[in-house]
């Protein structure tokens, strides 16, 4: 958040401005790293569509819904639970669900699960002559079938659908390792086609021989998953800033006190900034600007940080003459449908072509 006063000059907020809003971690991994600040919390899942095929069919019980994908073959599917996987800093939600196969189709073969995390730095139509801009991560991998021994007991997602499917359903269960990087996406210009540079994450079954096998698109499913931050129910100290501006060979100052009615804000919400102006000194605060920026930090092959202002709210109706003070509240609201013009804005990662968020802050 970034608060001006102006007459002739500026007064804006120093580095501390990212104690008003949230800080986010790096994603960093091999030559590629992104940090964006603002105020948000995880965005909502979207319902999941529900599928027939694990419908309980009792009317006391919910029906359990669930998110099915199969091959162009037909002899491997896939059911998941739930596509948006949260982040509670010290761990994160295991995937779970099960795979159903045609046993007759993949005879003496196995089959294999992956959880890929591909860093996209380009775009899509740039790759060339086997040259891509995009590097993928095996966070997890595991043989679904034939099944491994393990202590592990089923979930009650996957009792219900082994139950449902029969003997030809496999559990799969991947744990991803802590402090991996958010969904993220950047948004392209609007003449830009292909996917976005970001992060995204995605399932994969598929039946061969071996794990180093490349899949066929006839026998694999890729599946498109989010991994999102949580938003923490104990809230933090209310954020707040001062600074003074002082002139050549003037004695008094212009200070400057900004403060947010809270710490933690949903997507959609309004940011409530409380801003009180002290003029000291003998000149006349003539304009009051109160912005919200975004910052990111990206290093391919070196580190550059972008900043964005994502919403603004600007008064001259409240002037501050040499001796008086000013306490005013200015109300802004950050969102995505106000910046879709802005190139290089960070973005929730999306599934297909969905509607998403400004970035969510991570922690």
């Amino acid at each position: 958040m970034c608060v001006c006063v102006r007459e002739r000059e500026c007064v804006e907020s120093p580095s501390r401005r990212t104690e008003v809003v949230a800080r986010w971690p790096l994603i960093r991994h091999n030559g590629f790293e992104m940090n964006t600040h603002l105020q948000g919390s995880s965005p909502r899942s979207p319902a999941p569509s529900p599928d027939p095929d694990v419908d309980e069919g009792s009317s006391k019980k919910q029906a359990t819904r669930v998110f099915k994908k199969s091959s162009s073959n037909g002899k491997i599917t896939v059911y998941l639970g739930k596509r948006d996987f949260v982040d509670h800093i010290t761990h994160v939600d295991p995937i779970d669900g099960v795979v159903l196969i045609d046993p007759d189709y993949v005879k003496e073969r196995k089959v294999f699960g992956h959880v890929l995390a591909a860093f996209r730095y380009g775009r899509e139509d740039l790759d060339v002559l086997g040259l891509t801009f995009r590097k993928d991560l095996y966070l997890a991998s595991e043989q679904i079938y034939p099944p491994l021994e393990t202590d592990r007991p089923l979930t009650r997602l996957q009792e219900r659908l082994i139950r449902k499917l029969g003997a030809n359903a496999y559990p799969f269960y991947f744990e991803v390792p802590p402090h991996c990087p958010a969904s993220v996406s950047l948004q392209p210009a609007p003449g830009d086609t292909g996917k976005p540079c970001g992060v995204d994450y995605e399932l994969k079954a598929f039946v061969g021989e071996s794990q180093e096998d490349k899949p066929h698109k006839r026998n694999s499913v890729r599946l498109a998953i989010r991994k999102i931050m949580y938003a923490p129910s104990k809230l933090g100290e209310q954020p707040s800033i001062e600074v003074s501006k002082e002139y050549i060979l003037k004695p008094n100052k212009i200070h400057l006190e900004a403060s947010l009615d809270k710490e933690l804000y949903h997507h959609g919400e309004s940011l409530s900034v409380n801003v009180h102006i002290a003029n000291n000194s003998s000149k006349t605060v003539k304009k009051i600007k109160v912005s919200v920026r975004q910052f990111a930090d990206i290093c391919l092959f070196s580190t550059a940080q972008y900043k964005c202002t994502v919403a603004e709210v600007e008064s001259e109706e409240y002037s501050v003459g040499p001796g008086f003070t000013l306490s005013k509240v200015f109300t802004i609201k950050p969102l995505l449908k106000h910046n879709k013009h802005k190139r290089g804005l960070a973005l929730d990662g999306q599934l297909k072509h969905e509607d998403t968020n400004l970035a969510s802050s991570t922690m």
